[in-house]
């Protein structure tokens, strides 16, 4: 950016310059931009009053409900299971991005399969399935292949509703996590790449402190709409018995009949 300098009694110091691009443009007001904002003032205050004053919602009892135990505990576990599942379906999609990225063919084959299967299926069909796993596999031994040590696992006991709420959230989250971090390294300059070879760094140096940190900017707003969409997304976990916030919700209108004052 351009400077012009300016005397003062201290000396001159150079101060930026104020470029066309920069200048706040005044435009007068007219008619139609009054008329706007009336009607949008008429319809925010026409659906406000009807909210408050229809007696169906009964809003003494939905503030009774809201502070129950229930409803509570039912928002905490939304709040885990939107931590838990972003967080590792973070570090899922980190690694399935740089295997997206390998010049290994077999590599980069394996992600884009991952990536693509659980990106094209309902994330509903996908919980379902993780909760039903055990009816295709009820038993898995766990131990060093070729030989006699293995340990048996009991896959009905071990997949339990929140259990598979987790896994399947986190496994389509990673596929979509992929894309996005894949995109952030692509924003990268080539020459970033270049330089952090010149100077000797392996590849996971390279990637820690050249290449992560300058995806960030890229990264960061499309992963909070993802944060967004999970904690939405986990409504569905309540068709698996998981006691969120809406499985909570449901089960005081299945005992009030009440299914909007709850």
């Amino acid at each position: 950016m351009s400077t012009t300098t300016t005397t003062s009694p201290t000396g001159s110091r150079p101060l930026p310059e104020l470029l066309p691009e920069h200048k706040k443009r005044i435009t007068p007001k007219r008619p139609r931009d009054y008329l706007c904002w009336a009607a949008a003032i008429a319809v925010v205050a026409g659906l406000v009053y009807t909210t408050v004053t229809n007696e169906n919602y009964q809003w003494p009892v939905v503030f009774s409900y809201l502070t129950t135990r229930s409803i509570l505990d039912g928002l905490l576990l939304t709040l885990v299971l939107t931590v838990v599942s972003m967080g590792l379906g973070t570090l899922l999609g980190l690694l399935l991005a740089i295997m997206r990225m390998s010049h290994q063919p077999p590599i980069s084959g394996l992600a884009r399969l991952y990536i693509t299967f659980f990106r094209g299926t309902p994330v509903l069909v996908q919980l379902i399935f993780w909760f039903n796993i055990a009816a295709l596999y009820p038993n898995v031994s766990l131990g060093i292949p070729f030989t006699d040590i293995s340990n048996p696992v009991d896959v009905n006991a071990l997949m339990t509703p929140l259990t598979a709420a987790i896994v399947g959230l986190t496994l389509n989250e990673a596929a979509y996590m992929a894309e996005i971090i894949r995109g952030g390294f692509a924003s990268v300059n080539r020459g970033q790449y270049e330089a952090a070879d010149s100077l000797g760094m392996s590849g996971f140096t390279r990637l820690r402190h050249v290449i992560i940190p300058q995806t960030m900017p890229a990264i960061i707003p499309a992963t909070g709409n993802q944060v967004i969409g999970m904690l939405k997304g986990t409504s569905l976990v309540s068709v698996l018995g998981v006691a969120e916030l809406l499985n909570s919700a449901q089960s005081i209108y299945a005992r009030t009949y009440k299914p909007f004052r709850c």
